[in-house]
């Protein structure tokens, strides 16, 4: 007999691991944080999808078409099924939406990104540097081969010396450490378990900050990267236009962090947010034995029938 409860155990540990996360992440440096918002997103979007593919496939197999392709003893698999066929139903329902939900994620993001690097590669550049002759203070950073950032004269004239290098620095920051990826990877996340948006929402303040303090080692001054974000978002809004990257995400919450003293990452906290990573990771194991283990049964079930039907 197949248990249920350990069936739908991997839904509940990655919805724990999907509330958990977003309070894990903000009291890790950000740096780690953003990793490990990365991982969660990655482990608990992969868990709760893996798991509604098991649970649907549970009702879809006993279609004789499919059985047939098995082969398995449809009989020996109803009785033996833990999951209701309404469930199941739903499961496969949630999937359908999900894969879709994902593909159609990817190709907009995707082509975003495309879109942003044909409108930016014909402005001239020095270096990884180009800019803009506009009024408004805007600066981000294009992925591409090479990545590029792109700053307007306004933002420029905005800023005084140490200031323009923080901003720079931040956006460089960006296109080292492959920051479009850590986005994008949150992003579909969410979109696979809504769950997710309180994650991705913190894993994209995570990664502001690390962009703050990659600028801040090379200015040499923190407070010149929050004085400078401070006034690039003030200037920002009145022209009512949020300027990307820079000016990204709460920017009181990144000045006041950046006026702070640096977070040192908690050993408990990042230890438990491991364990509930692998436990999430150890009950989708254990389901899909446990499904390995029913359809095997089936299978048995299949092959002596044929074989007293031989005799």
């Amino acid at each position: 007999m197949f248990w249920p409860i350990p069936m739908y155990s991997p839904l509940l540990v990655s919805a724990v691991l999907a509330l958990v996360a977003p309070w894990a992440g903000r009291r890790m440096p950000p740096r780690a944080g953003a990793c490990a918002m990365v991982c969660a997103a990655t482990v608990a979007a992969g868990t709760w999808l893996t798991e509604l593919a098991i649970l649907a496939f549970t009702a879809v197999a006993q279609v004789p078409l499919v059985a047939a392709q098995g082969p398995w003893s449809v009989r020996v698999l109803a009785a033996e099924d833990p999951v209701n066929r309404d469930v199941a139903a739903v499961c496969a329902g949630a999937v359908l939406v999900g894969a879709v939900s994902l593909t159609v994620a990817s190709w907009r993001r995707g082509r975003a990104l495309v879109d942003a690097w044909r409108e930016c590669r014909h402005i001239v550049a020095g270096g990884d540097l180009a800019v803009v002759d506009d009024p408004m203070p805007t600066a981000f950073a294009v992925l591409g081969m090479p990545g590029r950032v792109v700053v307007s004269s306004g933002m420029l004239r905005l800023l005084d010396g140490p200031e323009r290098q923080a901003l720079l620095a931040h956006e460089r920051a960006h296109l080292r450490y492959r920051h479009h990826v850590f986005s994008l990877v949150l992003h579909l996340a969410a979109v696979v378990n809504p769950l997710l948006r309180p994650l991705e929402r913190t894993g994209a303040f995570a990664v502001e900050r690390w962009a703050d303090e990659a600028a801040g080692v090379v200015v040499g001054d923190r407070r010149v990267v929050a004085r400078a974000i401070a006034r690039a978002a003030l200037a920002s809004s009145r022209f009512r236009q949020a300027a990307l990257a820079a000016t990204g995400g709460p920017v009181p919450q990144r000045v006041q962090a950046l006026l702070a003293p640096p977070l040192r990452s908690p050993t408990g906290v990042t230890a438990a947010f491991a364990a509930l990573m692998v436990a999430c990771c150890a009950s989708l194991a254990v389901t899909a034995h446990d499904t390995e283990r029913l359809f095997e049964a089936a299978m048995h079930a299949h092959a002596v029938a044929m074989r007293l039907r031989a005799h």
